[in-house]
Formats: C-alpha cells, structure tokens, sequence
C-alpha cells in the first residue's frame, strides 16, 4: 500500500472514530518515519486536522529555536555578569574615593557660610597657627577676637588681615590683650571678651608652652607657669564664657592640645602633665554641657614645625631605607597651616576628637591602651637616645 493511501486512511479514521488515540493514528500514519512525526501536541494543546497540524510545525521549530537562542544570551549574560563583578572592590574603591573627595570639596566650599557672622575667639593669635587660624575664618566672614600677649603683634596681624580683606564681606577684628600667666587678669579679660560682641559663639584655646628637661632640673615655679599657660588659664577662660553659651543654649570649644596629652614620654614631664590636665578637663566639661547644646572638641596633634620639610631629615639614613621613612615623619612634624585647616574642619564638622599624627604616635597609642608593659619598656630604652622622644 502506497504511503499516500495510508495517509488517507488514516483521514478517514480520524473523522469516523475521533476518540481514536493520538498515539494509534501516529504509528498508522508514521510507522515508516517516526523521527519526522509532527503528531504529538503539548498538554494543553488540542487535537487538530492535519492541515493545522501542519501549520503549527513552523511555529513548533521557531520555538526550539527560540529556546536554543534564549540558552546562547543567557549563557552570554553570565559571561558579561562574571567579568564586572572582578571589578567590583577597585570600582567601590573610586566609588568611595570620589564621594570622600566630593564632600569634602563641599565641606571647605560651605566652610565660609558656615562660620559667616560667629563670634570665634582665638588665644595665642600671634602664633603661626593662630595667625592661619584668623586668616581663613577672617576670610569666612567670622567675627574675630584675637587674643595675645603682645599689642605689636596683635597690631600687625590686624593690619595684615584688614588690608587686602572687603568691607562688605568681612569684620575688622578685635584686639585683647590676654595672658595666661597672669591669673589674676584673668576675671578683666573674661569681661572685656564678651563685651566685644556680648557673646561668644567659639572659642578657640590655642595657647601653649613647651618644655624639655630631667624631671629633678625642673623647679616649681616653672611646673607652676606651665600649668597656668597650658592648664589653668584655658579651663579659666572656658568657665568665664560659658555662662553665655549656656544661656543662648549654643556654642562650641575647642581646645587645641597635643598628642603628649594622651601619651607621655621622657624629658616632658612638666609639658605632658599639664597637656593631661586639660584634656581630662575638657573631656569632663563636653560631658557636662552636651545636654546645653554646647560642643567641645580637642585636637590631639604632634609637634608643630613651622620650617619646610628638608629634602633629606637624616643623612646618614639611605634614600628608600625604612629609617629614612622613619626620620621623615618623625622631622616633618605638622604645618601650622595643615593644623590651622583641621582646626576650621572641627569647627564646621564639630567633631569631639582629632588625632593629627603620624603612625608611630598612633600606634604608641594603642600599645598604652593594650600592652603598656612593652610601651614602658620601649620608653626607658629610648631614654639614652632621646631623638625620637624629641620629634612626639
């Protein structure tokens, strides 16, 4: 029997018997060829005569070959989704580094708005970082009140300030003599400083002195002028001015320490113990006043050095050695700009704690807060080679 007429049989079977099975009629009619059998549906499809069974072939094959391309893009996707995601740390990190650089470009551009029209009292504002202090608040449009033992000098810097500045975007500064070894002026200039502006919106404790010697070649009258410049005279100055930040319930302190005042060493025992008293006091008073509205915040920083860096700190160190690392960080110490920058940052930012130092510095301090038998161990051998104790 031809192929033909079985097709045509089969035609006649599916009209006379429709419940004839699916599976019956495809091996009538594809017996001879059943790897080209289009007879079979899906579940959900129906039974149709041959001619639509026909049609659907096409659709049949563009959908396996749908399927089949379906494979190659997502077999694709992978490939593409595998290589980003190689990259993924080095992007977070410009990612990052970027939104750092971006702020903080922000942050300095605001720093004029955010200071404009304050009452910032500064000590010591003949001082390099002082002067660098009045100059880039003066510029910020702050209402200043320079403080310093000397009216020459405090002269010079107001003309320096006033000369190039305008009129209409800055305030001329004003001028008070204060020092701190006198104690007894002390209740006068307290007065005298509010009464520039009746009040006082930051208050900047710059003043310092530093000492080296033994221990037993230091008399008491000097540890006594020490701890009024660097102890007594701040914690003075602060408890006079704070009744009015109390009152308008704002302010901010902001004592300008150093990181001996959180980390001792030899031949700084006048120096590091008046440096611990203010900062324990400072720490005390933003406690006591955080629930006024008042900020208080310390910068703990190295040793300031006002020279530019030497091209070579210790020439008997290899260019590229570690020691020669060493030596230029511990030489280069802090600018008294990058300080006075930092000092304007905290003020904007009001950050409680700044620690500007180099890596030694910082990691003696995690050595005194976690094995400080090894630190003390390490002082009382650097005693007899005290450069390094010299640079902190």
């Amino acid at each position: 029997m031809s192929r033909s007429a079985v097709h045509v049989n089969a035609d006649l079977d599916q009209r006379s018997s429709p419940s004839l099975s699916l599976s019956t009629r495809c091996s009538v009619a594809c017996s001879d060829d059943r790897r080209r059998c289009c007879c079979f549906p899906t579940d959900d499809q129906q039974l149709l005569p041959p001619s639509s069974q026909r049609a659907t072939v096409p659709s049949i094959t563009m959908a396996s070959t749908n399927t089949h391309k379906a494979r190659s893009r997502s077999g694709e996707g992978w490939i593409t989704m595998s290589i980003p995601s190689v990259a993924v740390l080095p992007l977070l990190i410009v990612v990052a580094a970027g939104v750092y650089y971006i702020y903080n470009e922000v942050m300095q551009f605001m720093s004029k708005s955010l200071v404009r029209n304050k009452v910032v009292v500064i000590t010591d504002a003949v001082s390099g970082v002082g002067t660098e202090c009045a100059q880039l608040l003066h510029k910020g449009g702050a209402r200043l009140v320079l403080c310093g033992t000397s009216w020459d000098k405090l002269e010079s810097l107001f003309d320096s300030l006033t000369n190039d500045a305008d009129p209409k975007e800055t305030f001329a500064p004003k001028l008070v003599i204060l020092d701190f070894s006198d104690m007894e002026s002390m209740e006068e200039v307290v007065e005298e400083v509010v009464e520039c502006y009746g009040c006082v919106d930051v208050l900047i404790c710059n003043s310092s002195m530093k000492l080296k010697a033994p221990v037993q070649s230091v008399s008491l009258e000097l540890d006594r002028n020490i701890m009024d410049i660097n102890y007594f005279g701040p914690s003075t100055l602060a408890k006079g001015i704070l009744p009015t930040m109390i009152s308008r319930r704002c302010g901010h302190i902001l004592l300008v320490s150093s990181i001996q005042g959180r980390l001792a060493v030899p031949f700084r025992s006048s120096y590091s113990a008046s440096k611990h008293a203010a900062q324990a006091f400072f720490d005390c008073l933003r406690a006591e006043v955080e629930e006024y509205g008042i900020s208080v915040s310390t910068i703990s920083h190295t040793f300031i050095n006002a020279t530019a860096p030497e091209a070579s700190a210790n020439p008997e160190a290899k260019p590229g050695s570690v020691a020669a690392f060493i030596a230029s960080a511990l030489t280069h110490g802090v600018s008294p700009s990058a300080l006075a920058n930092e000092i304007v940052r905290t003020v904007n930012r009001k950050r409680k704690e700044v620690l500007l130092a180099h890596p030694i510095p910082r990691v003696a301090l995690y050595l005194r807060a976690l094995f400080p038998p090894f630190l003390f161990s390490v002082l009382a051998a650097g005693v007899k080679d005290s450069d390094m104790a010299d640079q902190m």
